[in-house]
This record gives structure tokens, sequence and C-alpha cells, in this order.
């Protein structure tokens, strides 16, 4: 698709969305959606109550397109194969052969639209199968290739676990909830006007011929999912299998995977894009959910993970986060005191507290004579609440005179004869004080590290402003809602905020280094 041609395609597809919605209020995304599938040749599924407008659904977006095969069926538990496939053919019949005629039904058919599609026979679901699937219709002996570009089923029931239908189910990759009308206005408008007409007055330079359809299958291949979007997918994934160990878990299968990515490649197609981003990911809450219990938690798992994907920049937030941490630890630990630090002597490999005695008793006794009047307080036990016996200078245990912290970094000192005293150690450096006489070497290098991780973040926050400047017209999707769309905004808007912290607190970092 040549660059001229880009935002005159994504009008087109956006002028016949509105036109084949004319009048359907509260199913836009529905149709645009529905309509997104039948251009990338995947089927859809319509699910809710009678009387929304399923089987209007699906006859407008037949008229998208430029005189197309359609073919419609009622489904009920006593539909034939005729009534699908064809009746089989007399004449061939009279000369021995078994074969269908098939012109004007299913097998010749370029859009379908089957209606109460679990109520028919497994003969007809079973043929189904393999016509979705392959292409092909086996009529007699011969396989005959079927221009079905794209099936619309609807239903107000889920296909049970234990009839067998999975398979058949899991080829319908788009699975759309059509509730009742909710808004009163649009109700109101609704009981005010003639019924919606099946058929919708599209113009026909909009409508989109056989030969630009095949076209554009190869062309939506050259588009790439986005590593924002690959996110995206692991993390739905990994909340999908989260959701194993708790509660009922959601199978989706690989070729489910394999089709939501040709949706969401067709998204960005449509929308005039080379890659996908955090719109079309989307697109995958109409993907993954297979029954009315699932669809909401389905719903906020991909909600979340749009938001949680962010921005990828080229680097690794995390990883900067813990380097920036690891060198906050370093920084502390080399220049600033991590606890406050008392003065202190050393005997015998062990810190202690100096104190001069002036109990009676104390003085009178010897050991005062040896110890100058002092008594040595053990460092290590300012962290307990033991009582426990001072000693001499020399280490000899004071046994009459007893010693206990009263966890407030106060020592309360008891002597036999009744007297006591408090002693307060000095802190000669409170924790959190600069250290003087540090190594230059050590802070440059300590300097150098944190401009390194400053520059990475300032780097991460220039990439996201820029790519957040112009995402409103990047992300903005004929296919998805505006409010849903704005999901990504917040999402990116959480990361340039993060961004924003980890910069302020390496500045503050680097007024610490100083």
């Amino acid at each position: 698709m040549c660059a001229k041609s880009v935002p005159e395609l994504r009008g087109r597809v956006s002028d016949l969305i509105k036109a084949i919605s004319e009048g359907m209020h509260e199913r836009e995304e529905v149709i645009s959606v529905s309509l997104l599938a039948a251009l990338c040749g995947q089927n859809t599924f319509l699910y809710g109550p009678p009387g929304t407008a399923k089987s209007l659904i699906s006859r407008r977006i037949s008229c998208a397109f430029h005189q197309p095969a359609y073919f419609e069926c009622l489904m009920n538990r006593f539909s034939t194969p005729e009534e699908v496939f064809g009746p089989v053919s007399i004449k061939a019949l009279k000369e021995d052969c078994y074969t269908r005629q098939t012109a004007s039904y299913l097998p010749k058919a370029e859009f379908a639209f089957l209606d109460e599609i679990w109520k028919s026979s497994p003969a007809i679901l079973n043929t189904l199968l393999t016509l979705i699937n392959e292409r092909t219709f086996k009529n007699g002996e011969i396989i005959e290739t079927a221009p079905l570009k794209a099936l619309i089923a609807a239903s107000n029931e889920i296909p049970d676990v234990n009839q067998g239908l999975e398979a058949l189910y899991d080829r319908f990759i788009v699975r759309l909830w059509v509730p009742p009308i909710v808004q009163q206005q649009n109700f109101e408008h609704l009981l005010q006007v003639r019924p919606s007409s099946a058929v919708a007055d599209v113009p026909q330079e909009l409508r989109i011929t056989s030969d630009e359809w095949a076209a554009w299958q190869s062309e939506i291949h050259s588009v790439t999912l986005s590593s924002e979007t690959l996110t995206i997918i692991h993390l739905v994934r990994h909340k999908l299998a989260a959701q194993q160990d708790g509660g009922q878990p959601v199978y989706v299968s690989d070729r489910r995977w394999q089709r939501a990515a040709m949706l969401m490649k067709a998204a960005a197609f449509f929308n005039g894009r080379s890659s996908t981003n955090h719109s079309d990911a989307l697109l995958l809450q109409h993907c993954l959910w297979t029954d009315e219990e699932n669809r909401p938690d389905i719903l906020q798992f991909v909600a979340d993970a749009v938001q949680e994907a962010g921005l990828d920049s080229g680097l690794s937030l995390a990883e900067i986060d813990r380097k920036k941490e690891d060198l906050d630890r370093e920084i502390h630990r080399e220049l600033y005191y991590s606890e406050d630090f008392y003065e202190t002597e050393c005997v015998s490999g062990k810190d202690f507290f100096k104190f001069e005695c002036k109990f009676n008793y104390f003085r009178l006794n010897e050991i005062a004579s040896r110890s100058g009047g002092y008594i040595m307080i053990p460092l290590e036990k300012m962290k307990t609440r033991d009582r426990f016996y001072p000693t001499n200078i020399s280490g000899n245990k004071i046994d009459f005179i007893q010693c206990q912290f009263d966890g407030q970094g106060n020592c309360r000192i008891s002597c036999n004869s009744g007297e006591h005293a408090t002693f307060t150690p000095e802190v000669l450096f409170k924790k959190g004080d600069k250290k003087s006489g540090v190594d230059e070497r050590l802070v440059s290098a300590l300097q150098e590290s944190l401009s390194g991780i400053k520059g990475d973040i300032s780097q991460m926050l220039a990439t996201a402003k820029k790519m957040f400047s112009d995402i409103e017209a990047s992300h903005s999707s004929i296919f998805v809602p505006v409010e849903k769309t704005n999901l990504a905004f917040s999402g990116i808007a959480v990361q340039i905020e993060q961004l924003k912290q980890s910069l302020v607190y390496c500045e503050r970092l680097e007024k610490r280094c100083r």
C-alpha cells in the first residue's frame, strides 16, 4: 500500500463503518469489529439475547462489499443439510452420482450468516467445520473450493462443553457481546423511528471489491507486531496462566492466538500503520473469552495489560531501578554513617564506653586504684536490655556493679552499696551524617555511575515524551472506541511520571555525593 493510499484507505473504511452503522444505536463497536474480521477473513460469533439486531448486523456487513454472494439461514434442530449446503441433484442421482446443487447456498457464498448456529444438527455442524477450516466442500466425489471470505454466526447461548463443539467454536476468532440498548435517549429514538433497513445505503465507491479484498490479505501480513503489543500478549498469557491456579481456566489455542494476531495486524493496516500498537491489542478483548462467566475477567485482563505495558524505549526501567537502588545503598554505606557513631575505646578487639565511676564504695575498693576510677561498658550491650557486669580497664569483671541499658541509649549503673548513676554515651556522629576524609576517587566513581543512570533515565523520558506527544493520532483507531484507547494513554502517562520521579531521585542522590 503506497503512502498516498494510507489516509485514503483509513478514511474509506471509516466512512464505510459510518454508512453501515446508520441508525444502529450502540452497535458501532460491534459493527466495526465485525467488519474488520470480514476484511481479514476471520469468522465472527455474535452472542446476545433475542431481538438485539444480530441478523441485521450481518446483513449490514455484507453491504460493505460489491455484489457479494451472500447466504443466510436460521438454524434449528430440524434443519437439514439441504437447507444449508443445497439440495441433492436429481439429475446426478439418475447417473448414480450423489452431488448437491450448491449454487445460492453456503458452499458458494462469499459471506454467510447462520443464526442460532448451535441448534443445528451434528451432520450440519461437522460439515461446517471442514468448510470453515479448509475453505473446501466435499460434493460427492468432487472437492469444491469454497469462496467463503467470512462467516458470521449468532446465538443467545454458548455451546455446552459436552456437545463436542469446541473445535467449531474455536474457529470463531471474534466473539462479540450484543446487549439490548442501554442509554435512554437511544432507546426512545428506537421507539420513535421506523425499523432499520437490512440494506444499508453504501455509496458504490466505498464498497469493497473481491480483487481489493484479495490484495489486502497479503498486505496485512506485512504489518509487524510491535514490542509493546508482544508485551501485552505475554502479560495476558501470564494472567490466564495464573487464573488456572485459582479459578476456571480459559484455554486459548495457538491457532486462536495466531488468528488474533492477524486481527490486530489488520487493524493496524486499515488504520494506516505498519506496526501494531496498544489500541490494536485492545481487540484481544473480543478474541479470548469463552463464556459469559469469564468474559468480564478477560476484558479486565486485557485492559490491565494495556495499561501496564507502557512504552518500549529500548531500556529496562526495572534494571535501571535496580542499579539506582544499589548505588543508593553504596553511597550511604561509603559516604554516610549508617548508625550513630560513639566515642569508645578498643580493648582486646572490642569497643567499650569508658565511664568515670564516682561511687564511694568503688573508690574505696582496691580495684578502683587499678582502674583509675573508670569502669568499661561493652558497646555491644547497648542494643540489649540485659543486666551485665562492667570491667576495669584491664578487662577484669567488676562483680559488685551492675549495668543495664534502657533501650533509649541510657545505661543505669547500680552498686551493691545502693549507689547508682546514669550514663549516656556521647554521640560523635549521628546516623546520616556525612563522613569526613572520604577518598575523592571513590566519590568521583560514585558520581560517574550516578551520571550514567541519570542519562539512561533522561533518554527514556525523552523517548516517552516524544512518543506521547503524537500518541493521540497514532493510537486512535476506527475499530476501538475512544474511551478504550484512553487506557493506553493512562498507562503511558503513569510510566512517564515514574521516570520523572526516578530522575528527581537521582538528583537527590547527586546532592548527597557532593
